[in-house]
């Protein structure tokens, strides 16, 4: 099959277009036809090397798909040859404590597609069937291969572990990835006041047409004064940051009494000093999210299959053109979520 692929790590200009041998099914597992794979920060990661992970060479990318079963395992009940789905990134073990008690992204063995195993950026991918997700027609195959990654991460992020409700005021970093434009969205559904910030004229302007209540051009912005001003000196509920160091102290000063800061990334660095006397004084959370549950996982995607949320789109390119969609998604340059169609 045609995949696109490095056989070692480095910057966009080691990925390639050729052929790779053909995903075979196992009990347990479907094959599917890949009609959509959309980009993360992570593929950046992975292509780069991440300290500590070892991948089999070469490695195929892409945790974010959506295609039409073309194999079915032996075990597998309730799937057939020709069903649209969308698959769930993360891989758990099914037996640990975590995964006995619904908290698969906890489990002690977790991995995620296209991170620790082969991907979607090829013409097929082999899955578990526990990952898939039926999509009706009404979703096309680039809305419901955007959604997967992000939407669970923002939904864990914002419902479950900000517990973010009603009149709550919500502030996102990092407003034009792919996890804040998802978290606008659900912090709107879930009744909250949310604020984005993001950088250019033209990204506030489309985090105000996903329906941001407030949006900050961060080149523009003293965040600290701005947000006072529009609580009224009480901070925010919740913030939810992908950013890390660059923004870690202003964060900190942004969270009002019982505040919560919920981090999932660290784009601009990991290493961050933190001043323990706000903590306890205004009594703050400082919590980790990664992915989510697989029962977050389909809870959101309901909501993105009946047409409550709308996946952000940037753009939507063939799978040759990879290395310029690396380098885009490099460059800050995209808007929500880019596509790959092989």
């Amino acid at each position: 099959m045609r995949a696109a692929f490095f056989r070692t790590h480095g910057g966009p200009e080691v990925l390639e277009i050729g052929e790779a041998p053909e995903p075979v099914v196992a009990v347990g597992t479907v094959v599917v036809g890949v009609r959509a794979v959309a980009l993360n920060h992570l593929d950046l990661w992975v292509r780069r090397g991440i300290p500590g992970l070892e991948l089999e060479l070469p490695h195929i990318g892409g945790s974010d798909i959506s295609g039409v079963i073309e194999e079915v395992g032996p075990g597998v009940e309730g799937w057939a040859v020709g069903d649209r789905v969308a698959v769930n990134p993360g891989l758990w073990c099914g037996s640990c404590s975590f995964c006995e008690a619904g908290e698969e992204s906890l489990c002690r063995s977790f991995q995620i597609l296209g991170e620790h195993v082969a991907g979607g950026t090829a013409d097929r991918v082999r899955v578990p069937s526990t990952n898939l997700f039926r999509i009706p027609d009404s979703l096309d195959f680039e809305a419901a291969a955007a959604a997967p990654l992000v939407y669970q991460t923002a939904w864990r992020a914002v419902s479950s572990r900000a517990r973010l409700s009603a009149g709550n005021t919500l502030l996102l970093t990092g407003g034009s990835g792919g996890v804040s434009t998802a978290a606008i969205q659900i912090g709107k559904h879930l009744g909250a006041r949310v604020i984005a910030l993001t950088s250019g004229a033209e990204n506030v302007r489309r985090c105000e047409a996903l329906g941001a209540d407030v949006v900050l051009d961060r080149l523009q912005t003293d965040l600290v004064a701005e947000i006072r001003a529009f609580t009224d000196g009480m901070g925010v509920d919740v913030i939810v940051d992908s950013v890390g160091e660059a923004l870690w102290s202003d964060c900190m000063r942004c969270l009002g009494p019982d505040g919560r800061l919920v981090t999932y990334g660290a784009t601009t660095g990991a290493r961050v000093s933190l001043d323990i006397r706000h903590v306890f004084w205004k009594q703050l959370q400082v919590i980790g999210t990664t992915m989510a549950s697989r029962s977050e996982f389909e809870d959101v995607m309901r909501l993105v299959a009946d047409g409550e949320f709308r996946p952000a789109i940037d753009s939507v390119l063939p799978l040759e053109r990879i290395r310029e969609a690396h380098e885009a998604l490099e460059a800050g340059e995209v808007f929500g979520k880019l596509v790959l169609v092989p």
